[in-house]
């Protein structure tokens, strides 16, 4: 039996997507012939300015990802804490240099999802996602939502919950709220059943 690579690519400042970037691993690799691997975008704020916001040092044990690596998957999880409603530059600049992958479109028909964190409620819940599919579409890949299958977790009114139809998502507040388990568990599901159509092993 063939093994399936799923790479869980994200970038995360304060933790909150690394936290779900972790959650949505073992989702995939719960499912029977999928491998999933864990990678990072480069960062792109000097020591000195990550200092200054006080960013904690980076995940040691998840290696950098070039573009040219992308290759080797056969589908994808982005993740990304939002910038104004758009993913965050960092994520946008490894994007930005995918243009000789996009030239020969190599990742066309290549499934993908995308999860992400917000500060608030209109924080870009959904407008994060909608504005992230455009680089999945430019490549050709295939957007995989979540919709609604996560079922009764999608309608939970009395707790604050992030995600949408869109994928996972959690809230970061001022950086001091972390994922909740309900939010880790959606972040699961996606990875585990709904992004493409896996199913539980």
């Amino acid at each position: 039996m063939s093994t399936t690579k799923i790479y869980v690519v994200y970038y995360s400042l304060h933790g909150h997507v690394g936290t779900m970037a972790r959650r949505i691993q073992q989702g995939a690799n719960s499912v029977q012939g999928v491998e999933a691997t864990l990678w990072q975008v480069p960062e792109t704020l000097s020591d000195v300015v990550l200092n200054k916001i006080k960013a904690p040092p980076k995940e040691v044990d998840v290696q950098e990802i070039k573009p040219e690596q992308l290759l080797e998957a056969d589908g994808f999880l982005f993740g990304f804490p939002s910038r104004f409603g758009v993913m965050a530059a960092q994520f946008k600049a490894f994007f930005d240099a995918t243009g000789e992958i996009w030239q020969s479109q190599a990742l066309a028909g290549k499934p993908a999802g995308i999860f992400w964190s917000t500060g608030f409620h209109g924080g870009g819940q959904e407008l994060t996602a909608l504005t992230a599919i455009t680089q999945l579409a430019h490549h050709g890949m295939i957007f995989v939502p979540l919709g609604y299958t996560f079922g009764s977790g999608m309608m939970v009114m009395n707790e604050v919950k992030g995600g949408s139809p869109y994928g996972a998502g959690t809230f970061a507040a001022d950086g001091t709220r972390q994922p909740t388990e309900l939010e880790l568990d959606q972040a699961f599901y996606q990875a585990n059943t709904a992004l493409f159509g896996l199913g539980v092993d």
